[in-house]
């Protein structure tokens, strides 16, 4: 009898069954041109850009390592690392103080809210374009002062405060934090505040309160909100193309390529692209699983 109650619990419905089609038909439209620049990156020294492939191979990653015609990929790899590394620095130490001070009501607290996420809902090219217009007055501003106050030399030889940390950066972080922010506000608006002032009675500081008891709550929640700035600023090419001066990152030069590269090398460095965030991704979930092992013993 019991048999039968359990062969009658597990038969499911034919409409499970078109849900779990129509899923995995989503989830191959999601990952599907991801495994085909993985496989087509494999190419024989004779591939070309589309099926079938003719051989198999580690030849266009021997040739992205010497490098693409006269593009610097390398450097723009570099320059993106760099970026992105500041940007979740800056991700997770804003967005952990402005969840803090979220926590206690102040006065106009909810439009610095909505003006903090407000970059969310505008077009990131009209973010980038605002970005590089306010730059370029500064530009205009300091090079007006520079003849005003006599240094003639130094307005003629100054080009432009735009670069890789500053206006960069700045664009960067209008598509971050706003993540950061309502990952943190979600957290604290479930904190408990009984462990901190159960720590301040037993004599510790603010400081070690913070450190000792909210940071590890929290830990799991700031090494997510680093995967966003990470991952997000790794990619970003739509807010940067107006806002990084004469120094192109790696997706736009990925960009640029797309237009004059016809070989799979294009592929290999969009397989190392695409390996390099997933590794970032996979790192943080094993530091999350530390910590949670960690927080129970």
């Amino acid at each position: 009898m019991q048999a039968i109650r359990h062969k009658h619990r597990e038969r499911r419905p034919a409409s499970f069954y078109w849900l779990a089609l129509l899923f995995g038909l989503f989830v191959l439209f999601l990952y599907g041109p991801v495994i085909t620049i993985f496989i087509l990156s494999f190419q024989g020294p004779e591939g070309g850009l589309t099926f079938p492939m003719r051989g198999v191979s580690l030849h266009w990653f021997a040739a992205l390592r010497d490098g693409v015609g006269d593009v610097d990929i390398w450097g723009a790899f570099w320059r993106s690392v760099r970026l992105a590394f500041a940007v979740t620095v800056l991700t997770v130490l804003f967005s952990v103080a402005a969840g803090l001070a979220f926590r206690r009501r102040f006065r106009g607290d909810t439009a610095v809210f909505y003006v903090s996420v407000a970059s969310l809902i505008m077009p990131s090219i009209i973010v980038s374009l605002g970005i590089g217009l306010t730059f370029r007055l500064l530009d205009n501003g300091v090079k007006y002062l520079a003849s005003a106050w006599g240094y003639q030399s130094f307005a003629d030889t100054y080009t432009t405060s735009m670069g890789l940390f500053t206006s960069a950066l700045g664009a960067h972080l209008t598509w971050t934090l706003p993540f950061g922010l309502l990952v943190m506000f979600a957290v604290f608006n479930r904190f408990n505040p009984a462990y901190e002032e159960a720590s301040r009675d037993l004599g510790a500081t603010p400081w070690q309160s913070f450190r000792h008891v909210v940071l590890p709550i929290i830990g799991p929640s700031v090494v997510g909100v680093a995967m966003f700035g990470f991952t997000l600023s790794w990619d970003e090419i739509a807010r940067t193309s107006q806002a990084i001066g004469d120094q192109n990152t790696l997706p736009l030069e990925l960009q640029g390529l797309t237009t004059s590269v016809t070989t799979p090398v294009i592929y290999a460095l969009g397989t190392m692209t695409t390996v390099l965030s997933l590794s970032v991704m996979v790192f943080c979930l094993f530091v999350v699983r530390g910590l949670g092992r960690r927080r129970v013993n």
